[in-house]
């Protein structure tokens, strides 16, 4: 992959059918998402990806945000884009959108987390109704600290210390069946398993 030029012109850059349709039907500023993707995936192919547009609110304004994830053979590319109120001119919206490349090399892990409604009655092959989508690649880490259990019983409750985890979560994405529909699932569940397998080589 070269680097472009601030001046490059985006439409020599072609992305993938499928990513412009899923961008598209996203509906999220699809023009100024797509550029941004082609913009930091460049001239490489991109060999899978995952859309996700989700809307929460904001006191009383309903706010849309889109994460996409475009895998090439080398890296993994994130673009961010949300929008917020322009406080100075009050009369219109701002967009941001952010991108991060990051070498496939430096993923450090795919976390899946399945919810299971009701698992006396699951049905093999259905993977819940439900997933959290966790990507981390040592951007962020989380420590969860807890204090050191004593396994003497003869112990008198002196201080025994913490004990903890370090977790790398630089991003996830919360999918549900009921809210994006079962596709939406299975291709988060498709796209973390593409992914999982290009790492760590």
């Amino acid at each position: 992959m070269a680097g472009m030029p601030a001046h490059a012109d985006l439409t020599a850059i072609s992305l993938p059918d499928a990513l412009t349709a899923d961008i598209e039907r996203a509906g999220y500023y699809p023009a100024l998402v797509g550029d941004v993707v082609k913009a930091a995936v460049g001239t490489e192919e991109v060999h899978g990806h995952l859309v996700h547009q989700e809307t929460t609110f904001d006191q009383d304004t309903v706010r849309r945000h889109i994460t996409v994830f475009a895998r090439t053979a080398t890296r993994l590319v994130v673009a961010h884009a949300d929008d917020y109120p322009d406080h100075f001119s009050g009369a219109q919206e701002i967009a941001t959108a952010t991108t991060e490349c990051i070498p496939l090399s430096s993923v450090r892990g795919v976390m899946l987390t399945h919810v299971v409604g009701d698992p006396s009655r699951y049905v093999p092959g259905s993977l819940g109704r439900e997933l959290t989508l966790t990507i981390g690649w040592g951007a962020v880490s989380r420590v969860d600290l807890l204090p050191a259990l004593c396994n003497d019983p003869d112990c008198d409750g002196g201080d025994h210390g913490y004990e903890g985890t370090i977790a790398s979560d630089d991003i996830a994405l919360r999918i549900s069946a009921e809210a994006e529909g079962r596709v939406a699932l299975d291709r988060a569940i498709e796209f973390a398993r593409d992914l999982s397998a290009s790492i760590g080589h």
